[in-house]
């Protein structure tokens, strides 16, 4: 069995950081046309990827740390450094791209739902019976808009 390093896993995540960016797009294409259906469906396979992606990253950082250099995406570039290896270095910077990538569409797709969610919460609102700030209840129970009268006496 082959030691752990920083480098054994960076082509397993990059596999799976283009999987997610597949995801994302798909996610955004049934966000614009407000399939729900679709997107339950792939909710799954991105959760997945994320998970398997936060796994290996974890496993990296453990590598780096024990290379003794920071143990997180810092330690990176030290440790490239250190190596020279050019294809390493391509490969790392590839992932940080689609992860950036990534990024962007996750943040679009965030804005993409929460269009829906205004339209929904607006359609939500137009159904519901608006309350009136001198709305009462009259003898029948219903609400009515004036403000129920006392006699006024002229002395």
């Amino acid at each position: 069995m082959s030691a752990v390093t920083p480098i054994s896993s960076l082509r397993e995540e990059q596999q799976l950081i283009t999987s997610l960016l597949d995801v994302l797009r798909q996610e955004q294409a049934h966000l614009i046309v407000a399939d729900i259906a679709a997107l339950s469906a792939i909710t799954p396979a991105k959760t997945a990827l994320v998970q398997r992606m936060t796994l290996l990253a974890g496993q990296r950082h453990r590598a780096l740390g024990t290379a003794g250099l920071s143990a997180g995406e810092a330690g990176m570039e030290p440790w490239l450094a250190r190596g020279g290896d050019t294809q390493a270095r391509a490969l790392w910077q590839e992932l940080l791209a689609q992860t950036r990538a990534a990024k962007e569409l996750n943040r679009i797709n965030g804005m993409l739902i929460n269009r829906h969610m205004g339209h929904t919460q607006g359609a939500l609102d137009a159904l519901r019976p608006k309350a009136k700030a001198n709305s009462f209840y009259g003898p029948s129970g219903l609400t009515t808009n004036s403000t129920p009268s006392r006699g006024f006496l002229a002395a």
